[in-house]
C-alpha cells in the first residue's frame, strides 16, 4: 500500500499546525478520500474509516457549538480514539482550548487551512489521489508532442533516445527517457513522470549521458504527463503486417486503462521523430472528431458507388 508522510501534507496544503506537541514524524495517509465527521459528531459509527483525513467545515463547527462542549468533546473522543491521522479545521474557524487539550492526550494532530471546506477538500483530494496511485515502471521515453503525452516504447537500442531527442531539438519536451513511472490517477487517465535521480537525463549510446534541460533550456523539459498516445518502435520485418490504414485502433493496457497504441516498423532513412510526430497531430486530429482513414474510406466507397 502506497502512502505519503503528514509532514508533506501539510506543506503542500500549506496547512497551520495548532498541536506542535503531537510528533506528526510518523504518521502516514493512506487514503486518497477524506471524511468529514458529522455522522460521527451526530454519534454514528457505522463504517466508520478511520484511515481517512478527517475534516471539520462550517456545518460541522456549528453543530458541535449548538451541542455544547460536553457533547462535543464527548463525540470527538470518540472520533480520535480511533487514532485518525490528522483532523483539519477549514475557513479557519476558532478552536476552543478543550479540543487542543483532547487532541494533545490521543496524539491526533490539529491542522488548520484558510481555504473554504469545499474548495480544499477538491484540492486535498486530488493532489492524494495522484500520490497514492497504483503505479508502475516501464522501458521507455515519455514526450509531450503539442500537448498529447507520447510513450514510445521498443526494444534496448531501437533508438527510443535518439527520437526524444530530434523531438527536443523540434521544440517539444522531455518528460523521461529510459524509465518511466506511471500512475492510474482515474479510470481514464494515466500520468507519467521520470524517477527524481534520472529526470531530464538522457542517455546516448556512443555521447554518454546529457542534461537536456541544462543543454535545451527548461522550455524542452517537463515533470508529468498524461499519457495518450503508446509508439511502439519495432525492427522492420517484410514478412510482419503493419497497419497501413489505421481504420481500427489498437490498444495497450497498463493498470487496466487502454491506451491507443501504434506500432512503427523502423527502417534506414525513416525520420522517425517526425512519424512520431504526425501520429501525434492526427491523434488530435480523431479526438476533435476528424479521422482522415475514415474520410478516406468513404470517398473511395462513394466513388465507387458513383461508378456503378
Amino acid at each position: 500500500m502506497y502512502s505519503v508522510s503528514l509532514q508533506e501534507c501539510i506543506e503542500k496544503m500549506n496547512l497551520e499546525v495548532l498541536t506542535p506537541e503531537v510528533d506528526i514524524s510518523e504518521i502516514k495517509v493512506t487514503q486518497s478520500d477524506i471524511n468529514r465527521p458529522a455522522l460521527q459528531l451526530a454519534g454514528f459509527f457505522d463504517y466508520f474509516d478511520h484511515h481517512r483525513i478527517q475534516i471539520i467545515g462550517y456545518v460541522e463547527h456549528t453543530y458541535m457549538e449548538n451541542q455544547g462542549m460536553k457533547t462535543s468533546m464527548e463525540m470527538m473522543g470518540r472520533i480520535m480514539a480511533y487514532q485518525v491521522p490528522c483532523v483539519i479545521i477549514s475557513r479557519n474557524l476558532p478552536v476552543p482550548g478543550e479540543f487542543l487539550e483532547l487532541a494533545k492526550e490521543f496524539k491526533v494532530p490539529i491542522l488548520r487551512t484558510k481555504k473554504t471546506t469545499s474548495s480544499f477538500s477538491s484540492e486535498l483530494n486530488r493532489w492524494l489521489k495522484v500520490q497514492l496511485a497504483p503505479r508502475i515502471s516501464i522501458h521507455g521515453v515519455l514526450v509531450d508532442i503539442y500537448g498529447e503525452g507520447v510513450l514510445i516504447t521498443g526494444e534496448s537500442g531501437i533508438g527510443k533516445s535518439e527520437v526524444a531527442l530530434e523531438l527536443i531539438h523540434r521544440g517539444h519536451r522531455l518528460v523521461s527517457d529510459d524509465v518511466v513511472e506511471i500512475k492510474k490517477v482515474s479510470d481514464e487517465t494515466l500520468i507519467g513522470t521520470a524517477p527524481d535521480i534520472t529526470r531530464h537525463f538522457i542517455e546516448l549510446r556512443g555521447i554518454g549521458i546529457i542534461d537536456a534541460k541544462t543543454l535545451f533550456g527548461v522550455q524542452s523539459v517537463k515533470d508529468t504527463q498524461a499519457i495518450d498516445l503508446v509508439i511502439n518502435l519495432q525492427e522492420w520485418d517484410k514478412n510482419q503486417e503493419f497497419d497501413r490504414m489505421g481504420l481500427e485502433e489498437s490498444y495497450v493496457e497498463y493498470l487496466g486503462n487502454k491506451v491507443v497504441s501504434h506500432s512503427i516498423p523502423i527502417r534506414p532513412g525513416r525520420n522517425v521523430a517526425i512519424i512520431c510526430e504526425s501520429a501525434a497531430i492526427n491523434f488530435r486530429q480523431k479526438k476533435m472528431g476528424y479521422n482522415a482513414a475514415v474520410e478516406l474510406y468513404n470517398r473511395v466507397t462513394n466513388n465507387i458507388e458513383k461508378k456503378k
